[in-house]
């Protein structure tokens, strides 16, 4: 085989192996969108600076619904990869990355209050990488073994790479079925 075929079969791994980990912090997003409504995380409650917590758009049924959405898928894909033969992901990593992707999006909706930002408003980057950025920081954190043995240097740059695609791509269908106010 050449270089460049095992390239390019190295490049496919990777990616497949990005969307693999990455699917169980894709889904809460979506999935607290679908389920949310109820009472606010922040009870109503304003910050010292006059502003809402996270404001009305964070509740607890969307949190709850879309974390466990995100374990749901993570099972499923741990059933699957059983039965193929390979494995990726953990109980651990999954409640990980699920949980982490919605506390990433908090602390980004509690940093966009701050900035005056009103709820649907689009904060480019901030947006599309707080998933990410919780749901990495809890598995480095409490699953620092897993984290280094499957999220590489390749695979990271393709989570790069999709993740605000797949962000707007679920927000643009959100939107089209009355789930999301906005597009983005």
């Amino acid at each position: 085989m050449s270089p460049i075929n095992f390239d390019i079969i190295e490049i496919l791994v990777s990616l497949f192996m990005a969307l693999w980990i990455m699917l169980p912090a894709y889904v809460p997003n979506s999935a607290a969108a679908i389920f949310g409504g109820g009472k606010p995380v922040d009870f109503g409650k304003y910050w010292g600076d006059g502003r809402r917590i996270f404001g009305e758009g964070k509740t607890w049924r969307g949190f709850f619904g879309g974390v466990f959405s995100g374990i749901f898928v993570g099972i499923i894909l741990i059933l699957i990869s059983n039965y193929a033969g390979f494995e990726v992901h953990t109980l651990l990593s999954v409640v990980l990355l699920a949980t982490g992707a919605l506390v990433g999006d908090l602390i980004k909706s509690f940093f966009k209050r701050r900035l005056d930002k009103k709820r649907g408003e689009e904060w480019l980057i901030a947006d599309q990488y707080d998933l990410v950025a919780g749901s990495l920081l809890l598995v480095f954190l409490f699953d620092p073994g897993w984290a280094l043995e499957y999220i590489t240097i390749p695979v990271l740059i393709w989570i790069l790479i999709i993740t605000p695609l797949l962000h707007r791509g679920a927000n643009i269908i959100g939107y089209i079925i009355g789930v999301k106010e906005v597009p983005w």
